[in-house]
């Protein structure tokens, strides 16, 4: 017959309290790595998107050239094809 004293209780909620707090901070790791990975998988997503409208913002600029607006829109496309350039190259 196994007696249960109180040191013997108290080792056991001991154990158990560790076991909790282990499990909870690995919830809590996990957790973030799903995060991480989600804001990723986001910042993936907007640059894509970026992409899309700087080469949608030139074709515009492009096509305002063609037409005749030839002030500042000269400047703007030079500049953003400059942009472009240099990112490329990166």
């Amino acid at each position: 017959m196994i007696t249960f004293t109180w040191q013997t209780v108290i080792t056991a909620a001991a154990v158990a309290a560790a076991i909790i707090a282990l499990v909870g901070y690995y919830n809590k790791a996990f957790k973030w790595y799903q995060k991480q990975e989600r804001q990723e998988m986001a910042i993936a997503r907007m640059k894509e998107e970026n992409t899309m409208v700087v080469f949608a913002l030139s074709a515009c600029l492009d096509g305002l050239q063609q037409l005749g607006c030839n002030h500042t829109v000269t400047t703007a496309k030079e500049k953003l094809d400059k942009y472009i350039n240099q990112k490329a190259h990166e």
